[in-house]
């Protein structure tokens, strides 16, 4: 029986390795237009999120939201948007990304209280849906589909 790895490459899966944080969540590098920064995967995130402290180290472009944002003990925190972002998680890419934008200090408090590092921001299920993402816990890594290179037809 082939192994995972081997079967998902021949279904143009990419593997992305992950490391825990101390408080045992999933940990990545990825880049955001260009600038590399730690991100915490989040399957039950609905979005992709970076902190407003870092809108300018990530070269974001930002504007007013209306939504108000929830999750990790915090509610109804103040967002802004920022679209046409380029997210960069190995050698998959996502261009003309939307990034949620909001206050992340509860969530690196919480954290360095655990003596781990802070992050910029949360990966989402956003891009886990649209590279179809497989987490694969045996073998801490992240899987995630890109598309094949196009076939040219042999001229007739």
């Amino acid at each position: 029986m082939a192994s995972l790895k081997k079967f998902l490459q021949k279904k143009n899966y990419i593997r992305i390795p992950f490391v825990y944080t101390a408080t045992n969540h999933i940990e990545i590098r990825a880049k955001i237009n260009g600038q590399p920064g730690r991100f915490i995967v989040d399957t039950g995130a609905s979005n992709t999120c970076v902190s407003f402290n870092k809108i300018e180290y990530f070269n974001l472009i930002t504007k007013e939201s209306e939504v108000k944002a929830a999750g990790a003990g915090a509610t109804n925190m103040a967002t802004l948007i920022s679209s046409k972002n380029k997210l960069e998680i190995g050698d998959w890419t996502k261009n003309k990304l939307k990034i949620v934008l909001f206050d992340l200090i509860h969530v690196n408090e919480a954290l360095e209280a655990h003596k781990a590092f802070p992050v910029d921001g949360i990966i989402g299920a956003d891009v886990l849906k649209k590279g179809k993402a497989l987490i694969d816990y045996n073998k801490d890594c992240l899987y995630l589909r890109i598309k094949p290179p196009k076939q040219s037809r042999p001229e007739a």
